[in-house]
């Protein structure tokens, strides 16, 4: 049995009907136009097929307002929302007529949502450390501090923390059941004399430990991730992650002007190696990898005005088939400040296209 391209995106485009792409205008199969005819094994494509196709956005990329068209054009399964500090601010945006907008459009067109959040500071209201010091971290000077995180030995912690993860999940629902409530960014953990001995990786995936199992009570489909990123980015070796945690991988200090295959030596920031590492411990199956090939604000070192994207599609294709090779089939990317200022000063971001093309092409 054989398969066109264009065949393999009706199997794979993860939307309500194929027929979409069409009434929306040029899809990722019109960059293949120029191509001739090959017959390619369906099994041989599905061993290519990536189950999400992302890109995550802050509420105000959506002053580009016709986002959710951009991602159905371009075959792409998934929107999530971030935040860099506020869950809170995530919820605002989607009471707003503006966000209620974007939800309804997203639904016609059979685009997911998902919430990808650095949630810690609201999960753990930091005012309660005036009544009890012992829910925060220690710091290495050996005091308590309300500064990031927690004390992941505090049960009272791990309540509070569960508590209102389940109340953020009821207004921040994602339609694929995967939720992203991460630690505080970047932020050291609790270096108390029972959490000392466990790395920082360790200790967060105690709390998405506690946290998924209480998730799972109200949403029988939830899963949640563990963020390796950073100072999370090694694996952890004495704590099990639950079944329902997946691992979630950010290499944020990668280099872009090289392919990933490229970046193994011990000196490369952020290399290959550490992903070979976390999926001894966490099942390929349901690992994301969290990219940040269109995210312009990075690559403006987070100063507005964003600068002009660094795309490199060539690169961008290596790094799928790298991926596809581990057995990963869930890939997304930041595309934050790809918004309507963008628009208006470089013109249209052909690259968001070029990427949903991107995940066909890795399977030829």
């Amino acid at each position: 049995m054989t398969a066109t391209r264009r065949e393999f995106l009706k199997q794979t485009a993860g939307l309500a009907g194929f027929a979409m792409f069409s009434a929306l205008g040029p899809g990722p199969e019109a960059l293949f136009a120029e191509d001739k005819p090959k017959k390619t094994s369906v099994a041989r494509l599905s061993a290519f097929a990536f189950e999400t196709r992302g890109v995550v956005l802050v509420p105000d990329d959506f002053s580009l307002s016709d986002w959710p068209e951009r991602a159905a054009r371009a075959g792409l399964t998934t929107l999530a929302l971030h935040h860099p500090t506020s869950p809170s601010a995530v919820v605002k945006f989607l009471e707003s007529d503006r966000g209620q907008d974007m939800l309804t459009r997203c639904r016609r067109l059979g685009v997911h949502i998902e919430y990808e959040l650095h949630a810690m500071r609201e999960l753990l209201p930091r005012e309660l450390f005036g009544k009890d010091p012992s829910l925060f971290r220690m710091d290495e000077k050996g005091e308590r501090v309300a500064d990031v995180n927690c004390c992941v030995h505090s049960s009272r912690a791990l309540e509070v923390i569960a508590e209102n993860a389940v109340r953020l999940a009821q207004k921040l629902r994602p339609t694929t059941g995967r939720y992203f409530f991460w630690s505080d960014d970047g932020a050291p953990w609790c270096h108390c004399p029972q959490c000392r001995g466990l790395s920082d990786s360790e200790q967060a995936l105690v709390v998405e430990n506690h946290v998924v199992e209480a998730l799972r009570r109200t949403d029988e489909r939830a899963t949640l991730a563990h963020l390796a990123y950073h100072n999370t980015l090694q694996p952890p070796a004495q704590v099990k992650p639950h079944p329902s945690v997946f691992l979630e991988y950010a290499p944020i200090h990668r280099r872009y002007d090289i392919p990933y295959a490229d970046q193994s030596g011990a000196e490369a920031p952020d290399g290959l190696p550490a992903l070979d590492r976390n999926l001894m411990v966490f099942p390929k199956e349901t690992a994301q990898v969290l990219e940040y090939w269109l995210d312009a604000s990075r690559f403006s070192k987070w100063r507005r005005q964003a600068g002009k994207l660094p795309w490199n599609r060539d690169i961008f294709i290596s790094d799928l088939r790298t991926y596809a090779a581990r057995g990963i089939r869930h890939v997304t990317t930041f595309a934050v400040w790809v918004d309507a200022e963008y628009v208006k000063t470089y013109g249209e971001p052909s690259f968001v296209t070029e990427y949903g093309a991107g995940f066909l092409q890795a399977g030829r």
